[in-house]
């Protein structure tokens, strides 16, 4: 009854009602009844799914994009595309439209990052950017990363995650907490996060021998809640660094993962970059 009413409206009647609602919504319509496609498909319904800030972001892109309606821009850009030289990547959420970044590892701050001694810069075939960087060896482990809420979705809380992996031969990551910070507006969340996924059998060995050590070590650092890696779908671990809100003006959110009070040599931390993206 409702597609039939809907039927006798103009077409660009129908499509500015359709525009207001999601793009799950959009095409499920568009299956629902072919008569309504045309209107479901215009540019006029998927320009509002767009960011309001298209053109900037479309100048950032690393390649230039090609789409024949906004519709297909859409969906392109909800597949991610590479922008700021290479070293960034932008999504749109397919549900609600919503921006998320991937800075890279190069547009991240990492010390001793150029040290060939510590790090090494490398490809890796599940990245999406054309170089990681795998860490050698290192005692004091700080990573920095910053982007400015003007770029991202207003009224939207988001989440920082680290996306990483750990190699075989990885060895210290786990001898004390990473200590783990989001500041925005001068005001800082902290909380604490281990590198390396659960292993039930080293947990098991570590608080056979190292129980008193390992206590030790903790209350040298932040009280948290000592969070662990999970896995993501493309292969990758991301380890949250914490959330923050966006409101309506434009402030600059600082994301920190730093591990400077064990004092012990760390290696084999394979970093892709930090992910910044709503939180359901």
């Amino acid at each position: 009854m409702a597609t039939r009413s809907l039927n006798m409206l103009p077409e660009d009647c129908i499509s500015a009602i359709v525009s207001l609602t999601s793009p799950p919504d959009t095409c499920r319509l568009m299956l629902a009844s072919s008569s309504l496609r045309s209107a479901a498909e215009s540019d006029l319904v998927w320009s509002r799914f767009l960011p309001s800030d298209l053109p900037q972001l479309l100048s950032r892109a690393h390649t230039q994009l090609g789409f024949r309606s906004k519709k297909e821009l859409f969906f392109q850009l909800c597949d991610s595309i590479l922008i700021d030289g290479g070293v960034s990547c932008f999504t749109l959420n397919k549900v609600s439209g919503k921006k998320s970044f991937l800075l890279s590892a190069r547009a991240l701050s990492i010390s001793l990052s150029n040290e060939p001694n510590h790090w090494t810069w490398t490809t890796h075939s599940t990245s999406r950017f054309s170089e990681v960087i795998e860490l050698k060896t290192i005692s004091n482990l700080e990573i920095k990363g910053r982007i400015g809420t003007q770029d991202l979705s207003p009224n939207t809380t988001y989440g920082a995650y680290l996306i990483i992996k750990v190699s075989d031969h990885a060895f210290g990551l786990d001898s004390i907490p990473s200590e783990t910070s989001i500041s925005k507006d001068e005001c800082a969340v902290t909380n604490t996060t281990y590198l390396c996924p659960m292993d039930e059998q080293k947990q098991q060995l570590g608080s056979l021998f190292f129980m008193n050590r390992r206590q030790m070590m903790e209350k040298r650092v932040v009280e948290g809640d000592g969070r662990r890696p999970s896995k993501r779908g493309d292969g990758w671990l991301e380890v949250e660094l914490g959330e923050f809100f966006v409101g309506g003006k434009g402030e600059m959110v600082k994301m920190n993962l730093m591990e400077v009070k064990g004092h012990q040599l760390k290696g084999g931390l394979i970093i892709e970059g930090i992910e910044v993206r709503p939180k359901c």
